[in-house]
């Protein structure tokens, strides 16, 4: 007699074991997705918290740190983070923010894997900028005594700077911002950059002078009115030459200025405030800040990890 062998048995075993493969498979493939998602929470977590410390950098590095761990703690917690203050140019310029924290799995506990640790880590510097952002049309004579004076830069010290003439015939404190262009610029546009700031980053280097007292039109008292108790960016100069509208400003730096007053009567002005330290939008030199370029307090900031 005949008899037929079935492997319809074995099929289904295989198929079973197939199946609680897969799923198995899957169900780790999810947790992994959440691993990474939780990585980048964490990555998110230190890159932010780097950055808010380094804004009290290179001058305060209790505070920056504080500043740091403050963030962090805000956002997805400080458990596992370390700060670290350390120079990458000048002293204390860099802060470094690394943090471990376990992720739990879910599926995968059943091979046995129940968390896993996820690293992040991220470094920020503080350093003068080389190009800034925003730049205000009216220079400042480095000599100026709380830029240059003993002990100083001098921050948050009431003081007045001159608009009139600077030193050159047809030269005033006011500055033409585009670069090889020696022609006069429109009240309208100097009262732009006043109130908004350049559009574009400028470097450091030479710049022409607007000639005329165009300080006291009203369009420019007008824009110079609406920054009152702010802060702006003003280019700082080391030598005038020439005249006119051919008067060149050698521009070695840039200072923050809290704005509270301005005055303006034919030929001659001025603007009261203070000197302050800021954080304003720049480039930084990828080699760092150059030995020529002295600190008066504006710092850029900027992941380099």
């Amino acid at each position: 007699m005949t008899r037929f062998r079935s492997d319809n048995g074995q099929v289904t075993v295989m198929a079973a074991a197939l199946m609680v493969f897969l799923i198995t498979m899957v169900a780790f493939v999810l947790d992994v997705g959440s691993w990474f998602r939780q990585q980048r929470v964490t990555q998110s977590n230190v890159d932010a918290a780097a950055l808010a410390g380094a804004q009290a950098l290179p001058g305060n590095p209790g505070g920056a740190t504080a500043f740091a761990t403050t963030f962090a703690n805000k956002n997805a917690g400080v458990a596992g983070a370390n700060i670290t203050i350390s120079t990458k140019w000048v002293p204390n310029d860099m802060i470094t923010v690394t943090q471990a924290r376990p992720a739990e799995g879910f599926f995968s506990k059943v091979l046995g894997i129940s968390t896993v640790n996820v690293h992040a880590k991220a470094s920020a510097i503080s350093e003068v900028p080389n190009e800034a952002l925003g730049v205000a049309p009216i220079v400042v004579n480095i000599k100026h005594p709380q830029l240059s004076g003993p002990g100083c830069p001098c921050f948050g010290v009431p003081t007045t700077l001159p608009l009139g003439k600077t030193g050159a015939p047809g030269a005033f404190a006011l500055l033409n911002l585009i670069l090889d262009d020696n022609g006069t610029v429109g009240k309208s546009t100097l009262a732009k950059w006043i109130s908004k700031g350049y559009d574009s980053y400028l470097p450091l280097g030479d710049y022409l002078s607007d000639p005329g007292a165009a300080f006291n039109d009203s369009i420019i008292q007008n824009a110079l009115q609406s920054r009152y108790g702010t802060d702006l960016l003003f280019p700082v100069y080391d030598v005038l030459s020439g005249t006119g509208s051919n008067a060149e400003y050698h521009i070695i730096a840039w200072a923050g200025f809290h704005l509270q007053l301005s005055q303006a009567s034919g030929t001659s002005g001025s603007l009261t405030g203070y000197f302050t330290s800021v954080i304003w939008q720049g480039i930084i030199s990828k080699s760092g800040p150059s030995a020529n370029v002295p600190d008066l307090g504006v710092h850029s900031v900027a992941l380099i990890d």
